[in-house]
């Protein structure tokens, strides 16, 4: 077994306790997905030689899209690629009107990652390494670095925007030339998206054009490019929640973000970007709603059609654009377990909290309380079991056997919302508890038991 770091572990806890997925420590937990996983290489390698990619990762709530892109996110890195990562929220769209789009796009910039700074923040780190690529050709022609610079950035000047993202590329070498903190601060505002209008990005350094609700896409293209000349082999972008999307209560709103969604397809499809990709989570509704999901927009309903002839031969696509996320079997869910309890022994055998036995009590508890959606929808079951180990843990003289008979766990439902409880053990003779208050339904606010 290999030896799990301190900061790992307690990370990998701390995430799976919380329901959410880890950023570190992921290749210690991983099972399943490996076709899924083979397709995806191939799409990264595809950008590394100059290509581009386009995926829908659909799967229902709990499912693991969000740990199967973080997963594909580790392995972009370790592949010298530059990734972007956002959740998609009411206030964060890939098109809007009102701020939304260009929130989006400052969020993606803000967990803008790379092999070197995993953690995200690493807008300016990829700017100095481009500067140091340059300084070091322009050391080995005896030219000009601020020459050498405009140079290179000249293949962005074909792009929407170009000039502009160039232009402040080239004020933040002059910035960091004449030791001007404003200036390069300035540069980095324009480059995360953070300048809310034209006049002060003009003001402060003279560039006409600013990341807007309506070039987002654009300006993601131009980081693909420019990455590149970083050094770097391309650029991975993780769009998770796109559910978010199909939330939205305007057909108009949906419509246009769908538009946008068709837009990054074809370009990504038809070989137009370049060292670029796109993942995207959502659920099966987001996807085949007829009503209000992607095949509502009929242009995205026939691009994204599933293959008939692979239904016809029950087989599964894995070049399609969408990839379903085949359910972890109970094989596989007994493995993890297995990693979970490694995780928390450090990777040490000999300091395993429970025996086997008890994986095997606990997933048969499982499956009578909730059937086979503990390994379709396995989030509650991990984040119960990450707890259950937890308690053994803090309090050593407990035993298993005593605490997996009162634990009671139901099906994930949409929004993630924990449904892992215990059952309190009664004394016979006690009184019955009083039945709580009534709450107000979805959409009732306290102003119905307001009186003067």
């Amino acid at each position: 077994m290999t030896a799990i770091r301190p900061r790992e572990r307690n990370a990998i806890i701390q995430s799976l306790r919380a329901g959410v997925t880890p950023r570190v420590g992921l290749e210690h937990i991983q099972v399943g997905r490996v076709n899924e996983v083979k397709a995806l290489i191939e799409d990264l390698d595809g950008i590394c030689q100059g290509g581009s990619a386009f995926r829908l990762i659909i799967g229902d709530f709990g499912a693991g899209k969000s740990f199967f892109l973080q997963l594909i996110r580790y392995i972009a890195l370790q592949k010298n690629m530059v990734v972007l990562s956002a959740d998609l929220a009411p206030d964060r769209r890939l098109y809007a009107s009102s701020g939304q789009a260009r929130a989006l796009y400052k969020e993606l910039t803000r967990n803008l990652a790379t092999r070197a700074h995993p953690e995200g923040n690493a807008m300016v780190p990829l700017v100095e390494k481009f500067i140091t690529e340059q300084r070091r050709a322009a050391d080995a022609s005896g030219r000009d670095v601020e020459a050498v610079i405009h140079e290179s950035l000249n293949s962005l000047s074909e792009l929407v925007d170009g000039y502009d993202f160039a232009e402040a590329v080239a004020k933040y070498w002059r910035g960091y030339s004449d030791d001007n903190d404003a200036l390069k601060n300035a540069a980095v505002r324009y480059l995360r998206g953070e300048y809310a209008t034209r006049t002060d990005a003009r003001r402060e350094l003279g560039v006409r054009a600013i990341v807007d609700d309506g070039n987002v896409y654009d300006h993601l293209k131009l980081l693909s490019r420019f990455v590149c000349l970083a050094g770097y082999k391309g650029l991975l972008v993780n769009l998770d929640e796109m559910v978010n999307i199909y939330k939205l209560p305007s057909r108009a709103a949906r419509s246009a973000n769908y538009e946008q969604i068709l837009r990054i397809l074809n370009d990504c499809l038809q070989g137009s970007a370049e060292h670029l990709g796109f993942l995207m989570g959502g659920t099966p509704e987001f996807l085949a709603d007829q009503r209000k999901g992607l095949y509502s927009y009929e242009a995205l309903h026939s691009r994204l059609a599933e293959n008939t002839f692979a239904q016809i031969a029950g087989v599964v696509d894995y070049h399609s654009p969408v990839l379903l996320l085949k359910n972890l079997s109970p094989e596989e869910i007994f493995v993890l377990l297995c990693n979970i309890r490694n995780v928390f022994a450090s990777g040490d055998p000999d300091k395993y909290l429970v025996p086997d036995e008890a994986l095997t009590a606990f997933l048969q508890h499982c499956s009578q309380k909730i059937g086979d959606a503990y390994f379709r929808t396995p989030r509650n079951t991990i984040k119960a079991f990450t707890d259950l180990l937890s308690v053994l843990e803090q309090n050593p003289e407990l035993k298993w056997e005593s605490l997996i008979g009162g634990l009671a766990i139901d099906q994930e439902q949409a929004g993630g919302e924990s449904l892992v409880t215990v059952e309190p053990q009664q004394a016979p003779d006690a009184a019955p508890d009083t039945a709580p208050a009534a709450k107000p339904e979805d959409g009732d606010d306290d102003l119905t038991t307001f009186t003067l």
